[in-house]
Parts: C-alpha cells; sequence; structure tokens
C-alpha cells in the first residue's frame, strides 16, 4: 500500500477527476436561514423531499418572524412528509424565535452559537459554514461517515470523531469538497448494503476492496 499521504492525495485527486471541484449544494435555498431550517428537515429525510416541502414552506413562512410566531400543530402539517415532523417543528421555532432573540435574525458563523440553536448539531452547523459563508468545515452524514471508514480514513462511527479524522488528515482546502463527493459517491457506487467495487474508480486506494 503507498504511503497514507501520498494514498489520500490520490483519492481526493480522482474525487476532483470524476465529480468536479465546483461547489454545490443538494438543498434548495436562498439565504442562510432557509439553508439552516432546510438541513434541520433533512435528517432521515432525502433531500429530493425536503426541497418538495420547503417549495411550499419557503413562501408560506417568507421571514424568520413568520416561522418564530408559527403554530406547531399547522406546522407539523406543512413538514409532516419528512418525518420526525413533531420534534422539528418544535426546534425550528424555537430556533426561529432565537435566531431573532440572540443574534438579530442573522444565523451566525461560530460553531459554538450555531450547534446552541435549538435543533443544530455539529453537521447542520458545518453545512451552513460551508455552504453559506464559505468556512472550510467537514460535514458527516451517513454517507460520509461510512465512505471515510471503508476508506480507512477513520476507524470510528461517531460522527464527531469522524469529522475530526478527516480534519486531521483531508487538506483544508478539500473540506468542503469532500462532503459533496463522498456523498456523491456513496449514492451512486458506495451504497450502504451492497458497494459496487468491482466499477469504483477508488478500487485502487481503498483498503476495503472486495
Amino acid at each position: 500500500m503507498m504511503k497514507e499521504e501520498k494514498r489520500i492525495a490520490e483519492i481526493l485527486a480522482r474525487l476532483d477527476a470524476r465529480y468536479g471541484t465546483e461547489l454545490t449544494t443538494y438543498l434548495e435555498y436562498e439565504n442562510a436561514w432557509q439553508l439552516l431550517v432546510a438541513t434541520i428537515l433533512s435528517a432521515q429525510c432525502t433531500d429530493a423531499r425536503v426541497n418538495l416541502v420547503t417549495k411550499d414552506l419557503f413562501k408560506k413562512y417568507d421571514s424568520l418572524e413568520k416561522l418564530a410566531a408559527a403554530d406547531q400543530k399547522e406546522l407539523e402539517q406543512d413538514i409532516f412528509s419528512t418525518g420526525f415532523y413533531h420534534n422539528k417543528a418544535k426546534n425550528i421555532i424555537a430556533c426561529a424565535q432565537a435566531l431573532l432573540e440572540r443574534h438579530g435574525g442573522e444565523v451566525p458563523t461560530d460553531i459554538e452559537s450555531l450547534t446552541a440553536l435549538p435543533g443544530v448539531g455539529r453537521k447542520t452547523a458545518n453545512v451552513v459554514r460551508g455552504n453559506v459563508y464559505g468556512i472550510p468545515s467537514i460535514v458527516v452524514d451517513t454517507h460520509v461517515k461510512r465512505i471515510a471508514k471503508r476508506l480507512g480514513l477513520t476507524e470510528s462511527d461517531d460522527p464527531v470523531k469522524v469529522e475530526f479524522d478527516l480534519m486531521e488528515k483531508i487538506p483544508e482546502d478539500h473540506w468542503i469538497l469532500v462532503n459533496l463527493d463522498l456523498i456523491a459517491l456513496g449514492r451512486s457506487i458506495c451504497k450502504s448494503q451492497k458497494p459496487a467495487c468491482a466499477q469504483c474508480f477508488l478500487a485502487g486506494v481503498c483498503p476495503s476492496r472486495k
């Protein structure tokens, strides 16, 4: 096996070649608070489903003030199809209220302030930091966690530990990009139950290849 640093550089080069280096997001939004809400909704739900829901949701609640004043039962119905709608509705309203009360309606950029908001964990905070503010951040979702482990970039199943392992091993200029690339890889080739190792362009640098 090639030296670890060289192997990681080769993994990133192959990901860049396959998926490009343009930063995109799978969730549709127009501003920071909308991305925050969309990411809260995306827990245990597909981005495609979230985008269907937020298309109408952000027309109905077109300001933080409207969201903060929303009736929880009504909001639950609006977001019902995303699953876990009771907790999500409660957190979204409380989060909107906290943004207005503590931050003047602005979404903060620092991880501590973001994770202090109701319903916001490190994953959600890093999605906003990376996509809205361009702050290098590692977002660990199920795809990133699974593939990072298969690629030998972490041994942990704990998302926070995986995040820090990747921050240590991946150059900072690839932190946001690697999230997008591993999600794309996880959706198409390196699936949870049946990874298509024979078709994978990373097979030569992956210790888990079959």
